[in-house]
Protein backbone atom coordinates (compact mmCIF):
# COMPACT_ATOMS: atom_id res chain seq x y z
CA UNK A 1 0.00 0.00 0.00
CA UNK A 2 1.40 3.41 -0.97
CA UNK A 3 1.42 6.76 1.22
CA UNK A 4 -1.14 7.88 -0.39
CA UNK A 5 -3.56 4.78 -0.11
CA UNK A 6 -2.47 5.13 3.96
CA UNK A 7 -3.13 9.09 3.96
CA UNK A 8 -7.10 8.08 1.98
CA UNK A 9 -7.57 5.89 4.75
CA UNK A 10 -7.05 7.77 7.65
CA UNK A 11 -9.00 10.64 6.02
CA UNK A 12 -12.11 8.37 5.68
CA UNK A 13 -11.89 7.43 9.56
CA UNK A 14 -13.36 11.12 10.39
CA UNK A 15 -17.12 10.90 10.09
CA UNK A 16 -18.64 12.76 6.61
CA UNK A 17 -15.12 12.40 4.71
CA UNK A 18 -15.60 9.63 1.54
CA UNK A 19 -13.63 8.37 -0.91
CA UNK A 20 -13.93 11.46 -3.17
CA UNK A 21 -13.15 14.28 -0.31
CA UNK A 22 -10.24 12.35 0.92
CA UNK A 23 -9.10 12.31 -2.60
CA UNK A 24 -9.60 16.20 -2.89
CA UNK A 25 -8.22 16.91 0.08
CA UNK A 26 -5.02 15.26 -0.84
CA UNK A 27 -4.54 16.86 -3.87
CA UNK A 28 -5.13 20.45 -2.41
CA UNK A 29 -2.11 19.88 -0.64
CA UNK A 30 -3.81 18.26 2.86
CA UNK A 31 -1.32 15.15 2.72
CA UNK A 32 -1.30 14.16 6.48
CA UNK A 33 -3.68 14.53 9.60
CA UNK A 34 -1.68 17.36 11.03
CA UNK A 35 -1.84 19.58 7.93
CA UNK A 36 -5.77 19.33 7.89
CA UNK A 37 -5.77 20.30 12.35
CA UNK A 38 -3.61 23.40 11.39
CA UNK A 39 -6.24 24.91 8.26
CA UNK A 40 -9.06 26.76 8.49
CA UNK A 41 -12.69 26.75 7.59
CA UNK A 42 -12.09 28.99 4.76
CA UNK A 43 -9.26 26.66 3.95
CA UNK A 44 -11.38 23.67 3.96
CA UNK A 45 -14.42 25.77 1.87
CA UNK A 46 -11.88 26.13 -1.10
CA UNK A 47 -11.68 22.48 -1.30
CA UNK A 48 -13.30 21.16 -4.40
CA UNK A 49 -16.28 19.46 -3.32
CA UNK A 50 -16.08 21.06 0.39
CA UNK A 51 -19.64 23.55 1.47
CA UNK A 52 -19.58 26.12 4.09
CA UNK A 53 -21.61 24.17 6.31
CA UNK A 54 -19.25 20.67 5.53
CA UNK A 55 -16.05 22.44 5.85
CA UNK A 56 -16.93 23.81 9.40
CA UNK A 57 -18.01 20.27 10.23
CA UNK A 58 -14.71 18.74 9.72
CA UNK A 59 -12.35 21.69 11.32
CA UNK A 60 -14.88 21.29 14.95
CA UNK A 61 -14.36 17.68 14.31
CA UNK A 62 -10.92 18.36 14.18
CA UNK A 63 -10.47 20.65 16.61
CA UNK A 64 -12.90 19.28 19.50
CA UNK A 65 -11.21 18.03 22.84
CA UNK A 66 -11.60 14.60 23.68
CA UNK A 67 -14.08 13.42 26.44
CA UNK A 68 -12.65 12.68 30.27
CA UNK A 69 -13.61 9.27 30.97
CA UNK A 70 -15.54 9.57 34.54
CA UNK A 71 -13.77 8.08 37.32
CA UNK A 72 -15.27 4.60 38.95
CA UNK A 73 -15.29 4.19 42.40
CA UNK A 74 -13.37 2.05 43.49
CA UNK A 75 -15.28 -0.80 45.65
CA UNK A 76 -14.03 -1.78 49.18
CA UNK A 77 -13.36 -5.72 49.12
CA UNK A 78 -14.56 -7.17 52.24
CA UNK A 79 -12.58 -9.71 53.14
CA UNK A 80 -14.43 -13.22 53.21
CA UNK A 81 -13.35 -15.79 55.87
CA UNK A 82 -13.80 -19.16 53.21
CA UNK A 83 -13.89 -18.96 49.34
CA UNK A 84 -16.64 -22.07 49.97
CA UNK A 85 -19.16 -19.47 51.77
CA UNK A 86 -18.76 -16.85 49.66
CA UNK A 87 -20.16 -19.15 46.53
CA UNK A 88 -22.66 -20.89 48.41
CA UNK A 89 -23.78 -16.77 49.49
CA UNK A 90 -24.19 -15.93 45.98
CA UNK A 91 -25.65 -19.36 44.72
CA UNK A 92 -28.36 -18.79 47.42
CA UNK A 93 -28.85 -14.72 46.30
CA UNK A 94 -29.25 -15.56 42.45
CA UNK A 95 -32.17 -18.34 43.17
CA UNK A 96 -33.79 -16.12 45.66
CA UNK A 97 -36.42 -13.57 44.34
CA UNK A 98 -37.07 -10.72 45.94
CA UNK A 99 -40.24 -9.29 46.17
CA UNK A 100 -41.48 -6.11 47.15
CA UNK A 101 -44.67 -5.64 49.27
CA UNK A 102 -47.44 -5.66 47.28
CA UNK A 103 -46.11 -6.76 43.96
CA UNK A 104 -47.71 -10.04 42.79
CA UNK A 105 -45.68 -13.16 42.01
CA UNK A 106 -46.29 -14.97 38.67
CA UNK A 107 -47.76 -18.71 39.18
CA UNK A 108 -47.16 -20.74 36.43
CA UNK A 109 -50.51 -22.19 35.33
CA UNK A 110 -50.93 -26.25 35.80
CA UNK A 111 -51.10 -27.74 32.90
CA UNK A 112 -52.28 -31.64 31.47
CA UNK A 113 -50.81 -34.92 31.75
CA UNK A 114 -51.54 -35.40 27.95
CA UNK A 115 -49.98 -38.48 25.74
CA UNK A 116 -48.47 -38.11 22.69
CA UNK A 117 -51.15 -39.15 20.68
CA UNK A 118 -53.36 -36.28 22.43
CA UNK A 119 -51.21 -33.63 21.56
CA UNK A 120 -50.85 -34.12 18.32
CA UNK A 121 -54.25 -34.28 17.85
CA UNK A 122 -54.70 -31.00 20.03
CA UNK A 123 -52.03 -29.43 17.38
CA UNK A 124 -54.51 -30.34 14.50
CA UNK A 125 -57.39 -29.39 15.84
CA UNK A 126 -55.93 -25.68 16.51
CA UNK A 127 -55.04 -26.59 12.74
CA UNK A 128 -58.77 -27.14 11.80
CA UNK A 129 -59.76 -24.42 13.78
CA UNK A 130 -57.97 -21.42 11.91
CA UNK A 131 -59.25 -22.15 8.59
CA UNK A 132 -63.04 -22.98 9.80
CA UNK A 133 -64.99 -20.04 8.54
CA UNK A 134 -67.95 -18.83 10.38
CA UNK A 135 -71.37 -20.36 9.83
CA UNK A 136 -74.14 -18.56 9.67
CA UNK A 137 -77.84 -19.34 9.42
CA UNK A 138 -79.60 -18.64 5.95
CA UNK A 139 -79.72 -15.20 4.98
CA UNK A 140 -78.08 -14.35 8.52
CA UNK A 141 -75.69 -12.12 6.02
CA UNK A 142 -78.70 -10.18 4.52
CA UNK A 143 -80.82 -9.57 7.35
CA UNK A 144 -79.32 -8.07 10.69
CA UNK A 145 -82.57 -8.81 12.96
CA UNK A 146 -81.55 -12.37 12.51
CA UNK A 147 -79.30 -13.42 15.24
CA UNK A 148 -75.60 -15.02 14.74
CA UNK A 149 -76.12 -18.19 15.53
CA UNK A 150 -76.20 -21.76 13.34
CA UNK A 151 -79.40 -23.13 12.04
CA UNK A 152 -79.68 -25.93 10.08
CA UNK A 153 -81.45 -24.69 6.83
CA UNK A 154 -84.86 -26.94 6.18
CA UNK A 155 -86.29 -24.95 3.32
CA UNK A 156 -87.60 -27.09 0.47
CA UNK A 157 -86.49 -24.60 -2.23
CA UNK A 158 -83.55 -22.94 0.31
CA UNK A 159 -80.33 -21.54 -1.38
CA UNK A 160 -78.22 -22.93 1.50
CA UNK A 161 -80.00 -26.42 1.79
CA UNK A 162 -78.81 -26.94 -1.99
CA UNK A 163 -75.61 -26.16 -1.64
CA UNK A 164 -75.88 -23.08 -4.09
CA UNK A 165 -71.79 -21.57 -4.54
CA UNK A 166 -72.83 -17.87 -3.70
CA UNK A 167 -74.29 -19.08 -0.43
CA UNK A 168 -71.86 -18.87 3.10
CA UNK A 169 -70.22 -22.21 4.21
CA UNK A 170 -72.67 -25.02 6.03
CA UNK A 171 -71.68 -27.25 8.88
CA UNK A 172 -70.07 -30.48 7.54
CA UNK A 173 -68.43 -33.39 8.91
CA UNK A 174 -65.19 -32.19 7.80
CA UNK A 175 -64.89 -29.40 9.88
CA UNK A 176 -64.91 -31.21 13.02
CA UNK A 177 -61.68 -32.23 14.93
CA UNK A 178 -60.33 -35.13 16.46
CA UNK A 179 -62.54 -37.31 18.33
CA UNK A 180 -60.17 -37.96 21.00
CA UNK A 181 -59.92 -34.30 22.03
CA UNK A 182 -63.91 -33.02 21.31
CA UNK A 183 -65.09 -30.99 23.74
CA UNK A 184 -61.79 -30.02 25.87
CA UNK A 185 -60.44 -26.89 26.62
CA UNK A 186 -57.34 -25.70 24.53
CA UNK A 187 -54.87 -26.35 26.94
CA UNK A 188 -56.01 -30.04 26.47
CA UNK A 189 -57.83 -30.32 29.73
CA UNK A 190 -61.02 -31.90 30.17
CA UNK A 191 -63.99 -29.52 31.82
CA UNK A 192 -65.95 -30.44 34.91
CA UNK A 193 -68.64 -28.04 36.47
CA UNK A 194 -68.12 -27.22 40.08
CA UNK A 195 -70.54 -25.91 42.23
CA UNK A 196 -69.69 -26.46 45.77
CA UNK A 197 -66.83 -27.23 47.50
CA UNK A 198 -67.28 -31.47 47.57
CA UNK A 199 -67.78 -31.24 43.93
CA UNK A 200 -63.70 -30.76 43.39
CA UNK A 201 -62.90 -34.06 45.35
CA UNK A 202 -64.20 -35.94 41.86
CA UNK A 203 -61.50 -34.33 39.48
CA UNK A 204 -58.47 -35.79 38.46
CA UNK A 205 -56.17 -32.88 38.38
CA UNK A 206 -54.23 -34.83 36.19
CA UNK A 207 -56.41 -34.57 33.19
CA UNK A 208 -59.64 -33.03 34.04
CA UNK A 209 -59.83 -28.63 35.09
CA UNK A 210 -62.64 -27.23 36.98
CA UNK A 211 -65.07 -24.53 35.74
CA UNK A 212 -67.50 -22.51 38.70
CA UNK A 213 -70.81 -22.92 37.65
CA UNK A 214 -72.34 -19.09 36.91
CA UNK A 215 -74.94 -18.99 39.84
CA UNK A 216 -72.50 -19.71 42.20
CA UNK A 217 -71.91 -16.60 44.43
CA UNK A 218 -68.43 -14.78 45.11
CA UNK A 219 -68.11 -16.02 48.95
CA UNK A 220 -68.38 -19.84 47.45
CA UNK A 221 -66.04 -19.27 44.61
CA UNK A 222 -63.21 -17.60 46.90
CA UNK A 223 -64.23 -21.39 49.06
CA UNK A 224 -63.59 -23.25 46.09
CA UNK A 225 -60.44 -21.46 44.54
CA UNK A 226 -58.33 -21.89 47.80
CA UNK A 227 -59.53 -25.32 48.35
CA UNK A 228 -58.46 -26.40 44.17
CA UNK A 229 -54.89 -24.35 45.28
CA UNK A 230 -54.70 -27.20 47.93
CA UNK A 231 -55.64 -30.23 45.48
CA UNK A 232 -53.42 -28.49 42.40
CA UNK A 233 -56.62 -28.20 40.51
CA UNK A 234 -56.68 -25.81 37.99
CA UNK A 235 -59.84 -23.54 37.32
CA UNK A 236 -60.44 -22.31 34.33
CA UNK A 237 -62.98 -18.95 34.86
CA UNK A 238 -61.40 -17.57 38.14
CA UNK A 239 -59.01 -15.03 37.98
CA UNK A 240 -56.69 -14.47 41.14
Amino acid sequence: MTAKADVLKEFQTLKGIGRTKAENLYDHGYTNMEKLRKASKADFAKVKGMTPKAAGELHALLHQKPKKEAKKPEKKETPTEAPAEATTKSETTSETQIVEPGEKVYKAKIKPQLTPTEQRDLIIRRQIKKRTPHFLRAEGFRYKKLKKIWRRPTGYTGKLRMNLGYRPSKVRVGFSGPASVRGRHSSGFQEIPVHTVKDLDKINPKTQAARIGRTVGTKKRLLIAKKADELHIRLLNFKR
